[in-house]
């Protein structure tokens, strides 16, 4: 059965903080699983978003039509809004999913939500700075690192989307453990070496 994977939509969202995690999701190759998930888009409201890029997207779906029982995880990138509060609702859904314990994945400004649900308040976690979390629970579980992955919650900073992609794919179980190093390495540094490796990686 191929479950969801819902990529949460919204108004000034970061345009590089989401790509590698949407194209590796459906794209077919190297997958473990062809098949196995697809990406949904979701918004406040079926209403178009503009990105901060100008890019113009049409959700798949609005928040209150959002089916967490078939889903495999939720996906909020970045952008501006988040601090502002106009956003707390994909926190509540996070918060959903948590408790149907399904992963979450957050970056640059979507993380702020996290907090201010108390959603890391008892996990490892980072974002862009600790300051930009504002007053919350969990500051004594902050980590001065690019992504980091505890019991389901994944967070990152927002120039590090390569990371974050790695991190939601290793969760999602996307690509084998071997494929995984070789298509971060690939993306990373590049070459024809590294390409190589990627595609070995899936032909033994």
């Amino acid at each position: 059965m191929t479950q969801t994977v819902y990529l949460v939509l919204s108004d000034q969202m970061a345009d590089w903080e989401y790509g590698h995690v949407a194209a590796q999701v459906s794209l077919q190759q190297f997958q473990q699983q062809p098949g196995r998930y697809q990406i949904r888009t979701v918004a406040l409201t079926a209403d178009p978003i503009r990105t901060v890029g100008g890019v113009r997207m049409l959700p798949d779906v609005a928040l209150a039509d959002v089916v967490v029982d078939d889903a495999a995880m939720l996906v909020m990138p970045g952008g501006d809004g988040w601090e502002s509060g106009s956003l707390a609702a994909f926190g509540k859904l996070a918060r959903t999913f948590r408790e149907a314990g399904k992963p979450i994945a957050a970056i640059c400004g979507a993380t702020v939500a996290l907090a201010a649900e108390g959603l890391l308040d008892d996990v490892p976690h980072t974002s862009n700075f600790l300051g930009g979390l504002g007053s919350y629970g969990g500051a004594s579980f902050y980590r001065e690192e690019r992504v980091v992955r505890a019991d389901g919650v994944i967070t990152a900073g927002g120039a590090s989307s390569l990371e974050f992609a790695r991190e939601v794919l290793a969760e999602l179980e996307t690509f084998s453990p071997r494929t995984l190093d070789a298509w971060y390495e690939f993306n990373r540094v590049d070459s024809v070496e590294a390409f190589g490796k990627l595609v070995a990686s899936v032909q033994e």
